[in-house]
């Protein structure tokens, strides 16, 4: 439909333009769009001739644009208080266009129209409907008006100005009963605007009486049942030149019909075939009707069709087209249906999860539905109308449960399965991985969760800056670094609809050297098990390294290990140098022991206890020698340079270490004693 429009004044009649094969056609309908005809066109036009005009090759066609401007008329129009007359511009012929375009009108609903101009003009009712006006619509200026008092079958032709008035708008008094109207406009562009009363009381000589009416019936092409009703309405006998009366527009009589086909639509998923009957549509199921119908109850079945709305018919047919009760069948189980109230198959330990349980067919007294939450609870309930909230459980381990829904009864039985993640909030995710490894070497990347049983869990692993993560569903994961240099790893673990991410830095060489370092116990009560500190702690123990030593700091990596008792490891690394030099590496001695004050009364002894699992590895062993470049040393930060672990609470040291001149001991391998001086 590209446009329809209302007719006032009488219920369930409209107009609309359709598009048929590329052809715009104008339809009516008289029973709120059930069925719908093409226009008649007029027996004979203006000059008296007759139209040759046959449906469905040829009828009338109108354009049914209410009007936009408050001041001038449209297309077509209508009044509450002028029942059964329409008037409207259009054109006769295969289709509706906008050339030589006429105003039709008609003063029986649609059922017959009569051409009254051959050109465009705006007419406005007048009287309550009783008389009707029309101004040409033109762009040039006017004098003249029309006015009829037959409804359009004669005009008398009146002079409302001396001079002629471009009309840009009509204005109407307010109130029903006014017989005053003004047209306002300009006499040249130039001009103000000018607005002339116009005062139509000195044509009607006196109020309306019953002898100055008529009665008119409505009909459909002599059909007098609209919308199930007979309706009888007055009219102004023609060139009766008196004011109407209020209330003397209203319908005089009206009866009800009795009910026929015509007075019933197609109900919800059936369709109007070409008999005219009314069948169900190819998507509709028809059992569908009755699925929430409880067996030994009884529910209201559909004949395919229902009373069209407003519709007043009664009795006659009325029993034939409505709904009929019947009982409900008894089924096996189908159309079981079962789902967390959120929709989503994932609950979080120790809440609320709620199950809905549906089914489609099957229902009744003697069908029993039986859930299953697949931790070793089940519950069964006779009639599934008393779970309509759903079903309510708690589950106090995490993991993932196989939750099922059975409904059965003496016909069959029907199951169905789901299954649901139960997990914990995770809070945490912690990367463990060496921080310097060997090329081409195959090293174990391990995650810890805290809590540690969070239930399942997804890990997306990336590898410096690729863009598709690596998927997994452990925590552990083994990798080969190729390349030399800096590497990021970073991991991310997804647990429901949580998400925690850790990223450590690993550096890959050819080869390197190793020591497990041990710390003496008293630093252990003063661990607090935090990253922060770990890398303080290694942190102190590189710089004082690269200050006694003169070892570049490129060299020497330090990486203190979670847990307890608190261990770490230095990792000595070639120097940066021509790869034809790479050979001639000299590699120092192992570290036997630092000494250092965390905070004044805390000394804390560091002891090299053995090689680690990564030691030097190289092609050739002749390359390297020992020598005895790490000295004994204690360093003692003092001031502003002390920890305050005690308190689990993370303190950055401003600067570097700071160490003074002292005697140092230390133990080589010969068991020889000797004492050096250190100044940092």
């Amino acid at each position: 439909l590209l446009s329809c429009s209302q007719v006032a004044g009488i219920k369930g009649v409209f107009l609309s333009n359709k598009v048929v094969e590329n052809q715009v056609k104008t339809y009516i309908t008289y029973n709120k769009g059930r069925d719908w005809r093409l226009l008649q066109a007029p027996a004979t036009d203006l000059q008296g001739n007759k139209v040759y005009c046959e449906q469905p090759y040829c009828s009338l066609h109108l354009h049914l644009h209410v009007s936009e401007n408050p001041y001038t008329s449209g297309n077509i129009v209508s009044k509450d208080s002028a029942p059964g007359i329409i008037i409207a511009s259009g054109v006769v012929g295969p289709e509706l266009t906008n050339a030589n375009v006429s105003i039709f009108i008609t003063s029986d609903a649609g059922n017959t129209w009569r051409e009254v101009f051959q050109e465009e003009y705006s007419v406005f009712f007048l009287n309550q409907g009783g008389s009707l006006v029309a101004i040409r619509h033109t762009p040039l200026p006017i004098r003249h008006i029309w006015l009829s008092f037959d409804e359009g079958r004669n005009w008398d032709k009146y002079s409302f100005t001396s001079s002629p008035l471009y009309v840009d708008g009509v204005l109407g008094e307010p109130g029903e009963d006014t017989l005053i109207m003004t047209i306002f406009g300009h006499f040249s562009h130039r001009s103000e605007w000018q607005l002339v009363k116009i005062d139509f009381r000195s044509i009607f000589q006196q109020r309306c009486t019953s002898d100055d009416y008529l009665t008119w019936q409505l009909h459909n092409e002599g059909e007098v049942c609209i919308m199930g009703m007979k309706r009888i309405f007055q009219k102004l006998k023609a060139n009766v030149r008196c004011v109407k009366a209020r209330d003397q527009y209203i319908s005089q009589m009206s009866d009800s019909c009795l009910c026929t086909e015509a007075d019933f639509e197609c109900d919800y998923g059936f369709e109007r075939q070409i008999d005219g009957t009314c069948a169900p549509a190819f998507w509709f199921v028809h059992s569908a009707t009755s699925r929430d119908c409880i067996a030994g109850d009884s529910f209201l079945n559909t004949t395919g069709y229902h009373r069209a709305l407003s519709n007043n018919c009664t009795e006659g047919n009325l029993l034939k087209y409505s709904p009929r009760r019947q009982k409900c069948p008894s089924q096996a189980p189908k159309g079981l249906q079962l789902f967390t109230n959120e929709g989503t198959l994932v609950a979080t330990l120790g809440k609320n999860v709620t199950f809905l349980v549906f089914l489609e067919e099957g229902l009744g007294s003697m069908t029993s539905i039986t859930v299953d939450f697949g931790d070793g609870t089940a519950i069964s309930y006779v009639n599934i109308s008393s779970i309509d909230d759903g079903v309510k459980h708690i589950y106090s381990k995490v993991g993932i449960y196989q939750v099922s829904a059975t409904a059965n009864n003496a016909l069959g039985f029907e199951r169905i399965v789901l299954y649901l993640h139960v997990s914990c909030q995770l809070e945490q995710v912690q990367l463990s991985a060496p921080s310097v490894v060997i090329k081409n070497k195959a090293v174990n990347l391990t995650t810890v969760l805290q809590p540690s049983d969070v239930g399942t869990v997804t890990y997306y692993w990336w590898f410096d800056n690729k863009t598709e993560p690596v998927v997994t569903l452990s925590g552990a994961m083994p990798f080969t670094f190729s390349k030399e240099g800096t590497h990021t790893v970073t991991v991310q673990a997804s647990v429901g609809n949580t998400v925690h991410q850790d990223q450590k830095r690993v550096s890959v060489y050819d080869y390197f050297r190793s020591h497990v370092l041990a710390f003496s116990s008293n630093l252990d009560e003063l661990n607090p098990g935090v990253s922060e500190w770990r890398e303080d702690i290694a942190r102190v123990v590189k710089n004082c390294m690269v200050q006694v030593t003169g070892i570049s700091e490129d060299q020497l990596l330090v990486t203190v290990l979670p847990g307890l008792p608190t261990t770490a490891e230095i990792f000595i690394v070639p120097e940066k140098r021509p790869s034809d030099r790479a050979m001639d590496e000299k590699w120092p001695s192992p570290l036997y022991l630092i000494q250092f004050t965390l905070k004044p009364g805390v000394q804390v002894n560091v002891y090299a206890t053995r090689l680690s699992p990564a030691p030097l590895v190289d092609s050739s062993d002749s390359g390297h020698s020992g020598t005895a470049v790490i000295m004994l040393v204690s360093v003692v930060l003092m001031g502003l340079a002390a920890f305050v672990i005690y308190k689990f609470k993370r303190y950055k040291i401003l600067g570097s270490p700071k160490c003074h001149s002292t005697s140092c001991s230390t133990k080589t391998q010969g068991g020889e004693s000797e004492i050096r001086n250190a100044r940092c």
